[in-house]
């Protein structure tokens, strides 16, 4: 069985928590945050509130911007700005979600039991199931080294997903009135991966991390080698054709791994946003059985939110074994 320092791993992955929540933080930008609507509930009637009050008389020509409530924003909303820091009703989740995360590793380690039980097993019981899974993946040398990030963005993803279906996350907040009932505008509550800064900020953290290991494993010269250099073993004109194959070979690498924030930040937000919008549709789509058509659907993300957590993780491993896998040595590399 594998062994581990349980206390310094529940140390590395708080702290990989906390980036995370930063992070979160530091690209809330103008190009993804939203702006909370200046609407107010007693003072003054705005557009929205005018074009509410001239529905009856444009009712057969369609409907207003406030009736078009199927479908939830694709932005955060921001709920408060506290000395000039904008909070949005994702980035609360976030930060609800690690703060859980580390105080049960906290209650998990608190009096470590060489027999575990409760919390201790469980966590014992996630973390070497990990462990062997990555370790069968990137071998023995990579996974002491990354077992901490990937662990980490595992757990911390599957956690946030989850969170986001607890009834009341995304139903409870600010709105108003309409003929279809009472319509929420500003959720207290939203999906943390249902928010592309965040998915975009633990897609850049693992950028940097991955150029970190790839110059600690192999140095700029490997890097370059692994990218641009011939494979195989050929002499002559072929070797001079080769040559220029893998030189055009490593161009399309270099824009490949350029993107793979990209990719790996939107498959994560596309397959959450998605699925909280299918519940929300499935809830409104009958009236009076609102209740019961979102519950099959329910058990569905739940295996959802499982897989994007293990596609997360496992691509990331992947990216970096691709970039190093020539140092692993044994029954490991040669199985990959």
């Amino acid at each position: 069985m594998t062994t581990f320092p349980p206390k310094r791993l529940v140390m590395r992955a708080g702290l990989a928590a906390l980036l995370l929540t930063v992070s979160s933080v530091v690209t809330t930008t103008p190009a993804f945050a939203a702006v909370r609507p200046t609407v107010s509930p007693t003072v003054g009637p705005t557009v929205s509130d005018v074009q509410h009050l001239e529905q009856p008389a444009g009712h057969a020509e369609g409907q207003p911007a406030p009736e078009e409530h199927h479908g939830l924003s694709q932005k955060a909303v921001e709920i408060a700005r506290p000395f000039g820091l904008p909070i949005t009703n994702s980035m609360l989740v976030t930060w609800i979600v690690a703060l859980f995360l580390i105080l049960f590793a906290r209650l998990a380690t608190r009096s470590m039991n060489q027999v575990p039980g409760g919390a201790q097993n469980l966590l014992e019981w996630l973390v070497e199931g990990l462990y062997g899974l990555l370790e069968s993946i990137i071998g023995a040398h990579l996974v002491k080294k990354t077992f901490w990030f990937f662990a980490t963005i595992f757990i911390f993803i599957l956690a946030a997903n989850w969170f986001g279906l607890i009834p009341g996350v995304g139903t409870i907040g600010w709105g108003h009135q309409t003929s279809h009932g009472f319509v929420i505008d500003e959720p207290l509550l939203r999906g943390a991966n249902a928010d592309l800064n965040l998915t975009l900020a633990m897609a850049l953290i693992f950028f940097v991390l991955w150029t970190v290991w790839a110059f600690q494993e192999v140095g700029a010269g490997g890097i370059v080698k692994e990218l641009f250099a011939p494979k195989g073993d050929t002499t002559g004109p072929l070797r001079l054709l080769m040559i220029v194959v893998f030189l055009a070979a490593g161009c399309l690498e270099i824009v490949s791994i350029l993107f793979r924030p990209v990719s790996l930040s939107f498959r994560l937000y596309g397959n959450v946003f998605a699925g909280e919008n299918m519940l929300e549709t499935m809830a409104t789509m009958v009236p009076g059985l609102g209740w019961l058509l979102p519950i099959p659907f329910y058990f569905m993300e739940l295996l959802v939110g499982l897989v994007q957590a293990m596609v997360f993780m496992l691509l990331t491993a992947v990216f970096t074994l691709l970039i190093c896998q020539h140092h692993e040595e044994g029954p490991s590399a040669a199985a990959h």
